[in-house]
């Protein structure tokens, strides 16, 4: 409960203080319902917790009350509705917020997240990373720290996304191929300690950047309301996949799930850093890319940024069109293994392979549709990522999951 004083009657207070008792348990649903949309009204909130209306105000009450979510005062009626006006509810804007960090192999960038996954506040990304992961570590939470400090906001925790297979229990970045750190870093450890040296408040978590970025997207874009969701992308450099399972990600045993950058696309391809050859991982980035157009990646900005530009910019240049078209071929392939495997509903692209879908979405989906045993009779929609920073914000889900679990526990 809060320590807000109540103005209300003392028998109405008392009736009230029941119906919260009777659906305490319902704050913690009440609140991912409110934070991933899918309860913008009263009535509505009433319905998905399967509660009576008194209870339902209550609960809303309360989580107004913890400066967690904004109910209308005065109700009003959807458009079109016949039914009785309700009251709109959203996220509080000026509420509590996560700390988000992100390392990738061309830089960092810290970034303080609400809920409803609204990015807040961003620090200037850096594009060097130190082969310390304690230094870099130290940096990107001393930059999110400097964010608090200037917007006043309380943090509820620490998320941290990083571009490699992060094994569970222990929090270690087994294969940061693309980052001059050691195998098996304990990147969750040395990234707590940063936050708790930071003077923060909050658990801190850390996991895979392409299972966060899916997280995200699940919650708050182009995943919305999907039940097996397969996301696949390419971000600065290799590729990574993720499943969302009835809501949940698919970690596997020991946090090792859905390692896809290592299927093997081209058997005489590019040797991969695996020790495979034509894997994924090499045949379907921004660096394959630019080596496919004959173009050599140049200093001045990052590899996906270079390679984006060059398809959005130098389409009709046969050079350009052959190598996105082989990258789509290979993706493709790819694609079509995991639906056989994963029977998805949904499939989302994200980095430089949403741009290969909007080059040309046609032929992609196409190559799916034949190499896949239910391609012809059972398409799985393909669909691009639709959140920006969507690693950043499935970072921030991490840190505000004690939050949705029990908002008067976590918030006390």
């Amino acid at each position: 409960m809060s320590g807000k004083a109540d103005p209300r009657p003392a028998g109405e207070g008392t009736t009230s203080r029941t119906r919260l008792d009777r659906g305490r348990g319902a704050l913690g649903p009440a609140l991912e319902l409110v934070h991933t949309g899918r309860a913008p009204t009263r009535a509505v909130l009433t319905a998905e917790l399967g509660v009576t209306r008194a209870t339902a105000g209550a609960v809303a009450a309360e989580l107004e009350a913890l400066g967690l979510i904004r109910v209308d005062a005065r109700p009003g009626a959807a458009a079109g509705s016949q039914g009785r006006p309700s009251h709109r509810l959203s996220v509080a804007e000026d509420g509590p917020v996560a700390l988000a960090a992100q390392i990738h192999a061309d830089g960092f960038r810290a970034a303080l997240v609400g809920l409803g996954g609204r990015i807040v506040a961003t620090a200037p990304g850096c594009e060097v990373v130190d082969p310390d992961p304690a230094k870099v570590l130290g940096s990107v939470v001393a930059a999110g720290a400097e964010l608090l400090r200037e917007t006043g906001r309380r943090c509820v925790g620490a998320g941290l996304a990083v571009p490699s297979a992060v094994a569970e229990p222990e929090g270690l970045a087994l294969n940061p191929l693309h980052l001059a750190w050691p195998a098996g870093a304990p990147v969750r450890e040395i990234f707590a300690e940063q936050v708790r040296a930071a003077g923060l408040d909050g658990p801190a978590f850390a996991a895979n950047d392409i299972n966060l970025a899916a997280l995200a997207e699940h919650r708050h874009g182009a995943g919305r309301g999907a039940r097996d969701l397969l996301c696949v992308a390419t971000g600065h450099r290799g590729v990574g996949g993720a499943l969302v399972l009835d809501g949940r990600l698919h970690t596997g045993s020991s946090g090792l799930a859905l390692e896809v950058g290592h299927l093997a696309v081209n058997p005489e391809g590019r040797p991969c850093h695996c020790g495979g050859r034509g894997c994924l991982d090499v045949e379907a980035d921004p660096l394959a890319l630019l080596t496919a157009a004959g173009r050599a990646p140049g200093p001045e900005m990052s590899l996906l940024k270079q390679a984006e530009d060059l398809i959005r910019g130098r389409y009709d240049d046969p050079e350009v069109r052959a190598a996105t078209e082989q990258l789509i071929e290979r993706l493709g392939l790819g694609l079509a293994g995991l639906v056989n495997i994963l029977n998805p509903d949904r499939i989302i692209l994200g980095g430089l392979h949403r741009t290969l879908l909007e080059a040309d979405p046609d032929r992609l989906r196409a190559v799916v549709a034949d190499r896949s045993l239910w391609g012809r009779s059972g398409g799985v929609p393909i669909l691009a990522c639709t959140l920006d920073h969507n690693s950043l914000v499935g970072a921030a889900e991490l840190a505000w999951q004690p939050v949705l679990d029990d908002p008067l526990g976590a918030l006390a």
